[in-house]
């Protein structure tokens, strides 16, 4: 027996039917800034910092976020610990 449920509805209508918060008003307001900024050509602005809080701890670091994406996407597996130990030292010395 084969069942098709089709489902016409929004991503806005989706995200209200399964009790996901809006976070449209946060997604716009973060956007506001970065255009701000980036207009006003602010010395020193650096988008990764307002996306930190977002990212997962082992994330913190650029070097970390680039080590695991390159591990992943070349089926390397996560990265190794002494990877990970060798990049937070490296990003603390900094």
């Amino acid at each position: 027996m084969k069942i098709n449920i089709t489902v016409d509805a929004t991503a806005q209508e989706m995200r209200e039917f399964l009790g996901l918060p809006n976070v449209q008003p946060l997604q716009d307001e973060i956007l506001e800034v970065i255009r701000d900024n980036m207009k006003k050509g602010v010395t020193g602005f650096d988008a990764l910092n307002l996306m930190k809080p977002l990212l997962p701890s082992q994330f913190q670091s650029m070097e970390l976020f680039q080590k695991a994406f390159w591990d992943a996407f070349t089926k390397k597996g996560p990265a190794s610990q002494e990877a990970v130990v060798a990049a937070e030292a490296s990003s603390e010395g900094k």
